[in-house]
């Protein structure tokens, strides 16, 4: 037992370190597929918003597109073919009881800028049920990637995710008396992919994915104004020796300004193998995001009037 807590421990080191490590290269690499996480974007909620179970969502999310102004090796297929040039995303969510049990979509859409910007290549599809309790977040959820203008290679996974979080404002006496205008929000934790249908362990499609540990942290600079944020996500790969040993390292680094419920950010992102050399992929980033929510409440009030 306490072998094993040592490992685990490492491990989460090893997640939380890896937003600041560099990682060697291996030269020049082609391109490969698409990101392998529901992109993790910084909270739009203001700090004071944090407490859910005082008014559900009926429905909202946020809509976005973004361009890859650089991008020399992120493929616009599941297969490994083309390059992105467009991402355009529609996140909706509704609470089903609370903050305890909320129901997301994502569905992603990716173009092909070596055969035009504007059709699309890949439709990454997301369906998950997830909850927060006290400082713990779970998520169940089901995401299938595959290719929009041509046939070719589908991937599919089930997973389960919990993760704990810290939140400054709240969490931190200090950080409040020292830091009024600021917060730090940042979670960590683990994952199991129990369904995989060619969900690959590496960004070169090799191995299967099985386990995955996570790190993100939100750094609100000015009055959630300004924000900067970082992500790590790794997996390891079920056909191994060694199953709990990371085989792919996926993070981003950005920076987000708000206006009200619209947010322009730019980001980098790289993935890459930890366990072997091999396809490295990576680009920059510019997003526009907006935010919407209905809340129940909102909409109970609205009919008391009338």
């Amino acid at each position: 037992m306490m072998r094993l807590q040592h490992k685990g421990g490492r491990l989460l080191w090893l997640v939380l370190l890896s937003c600041c490590l560099p990682f060697p290269t291996y030269g020049p690499q082609p391109a490969h597929g698409l990101e392998k996480y529901g992109r993790p974007l910084p909270s739009m909620d203001e700090p004071e918003h944090e407490a859910r179970e005082e008014e559900e969502t009926l429905f909202g999310g946020y809509l976005l597109t973004g361009a890859f102004v650089k991008n020399p090796t992120f493929a616009a297929r599941p297969d490994n073919t083309g390059l992105v040039g467009m991402r355009h995303m529609l996140h909706l969510e509704t609470d089903l009881y609370k903050q305890y049990l909320t129901f997301y979509t994502d569905q992603n859409f990716f173009s092909d800028r070596t055969s035009g910007w504007i059709t699309l290549s890949e439709w990454d599809a997301t369906f998950a049920f997830t909850g927060v309790i006290d400082r713990f977040n779970w998520r169940l959820q089901y995401e299938r990637d595959a290719p929009l203008d041509r046939r070719g290679l589908k991937q599919a996974y089930a997973d389960a995710l919990v993760t704990a979080r810290f939140q400054a404002t709240q969490d931190s006496t200090w950080w409040r008396r020292t830091f009024p205008n600021q917060n730090l929000t940042a979670y960590a934790g683990a994952g199991w992919l129990f369904h995989n249908s060619q969900y690959f362990a590496r960004p070169n499609n090799t191995g299967r994915a099985l386990f995955r540990y996570v790190a993100h942290a939100d750094l609100d600079l000015y009055k959630n104004k300004l924000v900067l944020y970082a992500d790590t996500n790794l997996f390891t790969d079920r056909e191994a020796s060694n199953t709990l040993n990371p085989s792919e390292l996926d993070w981003i680094v950005g920076i987000a300004v708000r206006w009200k419920d619209t947010e322009l950010s730019f980001y980098r992102e790289e993935d890459r193998p930890l366990d072997q050399s091999g396809l490295v992929q990576k680009y920059y980033a510019v997003q526009l995001r907006f935010a919407f929510d209905v809340s129940k409440g909102a909409m109970e009030r609205v009919g008391l009037k009338r």
